[in-house]
């Protein structure tokens, strides 16, 4: 592995290009929407960064920045996968390293997730990487 630097996907063809390892994580993403729905997003603060190993991109991470009452400035991890054939080689390493070094460099005093319960592989990776459990989370469906 050389030397490897994440990226925020600024163009198009950067976006769509991140949609084959998004949707191993976001199964439901249909990729004639992504673009769409990723520029939305971005009018809401969210950045899509990606980790290119030569010509493939092995890693992608949305992520963003805010403030509210309960942790101040923070960086939040909407998600980051790396591509499941090559997982536990050092992507997803490296760009939350670079992802805590952006919450870092912003001022933010925090960065967290959320992660579904069943992802136990992912759970021990962000132990490793330092992050704790500290909340749980509730959400419920609207019609």
């Amino acid at each position: 592995m050389s030397e490897l630097n994440p990226k925020i996907a600024e163009s198009d063809d950067e976006i769509e290009n991140c949609f084959d390892v998004m949707a191993e994580l976001r199964t439901h993403l249909k990729r004639d929407q992504f673009l769409e729905t990723v520029r939305e997003m971005e009018k809401q603060g969210f950045k899509l960064a990606f980790l290119k190993d030569g010509e493939n991109i092995v890693a992608v991470a949305g992520y963003r920045i805010a403030t509210n009452l309960f942790l101040g400035k923070h960086l939040y991890i909407d998600d980051l996968v790396t591509s499941q054939n090559i997982r536990s080689q050092g992507y997803g390493k490296i760009l939350y390293n670079w992802l805590r070094d952006v919450a870092k460099t912003t001022g933010c005093s925090y960065i967290h997730l959320d992660s579904a319960v069943h992802r136990g592989d992912t759970h021990r990776f962000y132990f490793r990487e330092g992050l704790a459990i500290s909340s749980f989370h509730f959400r419920e469906k609207l019609d």
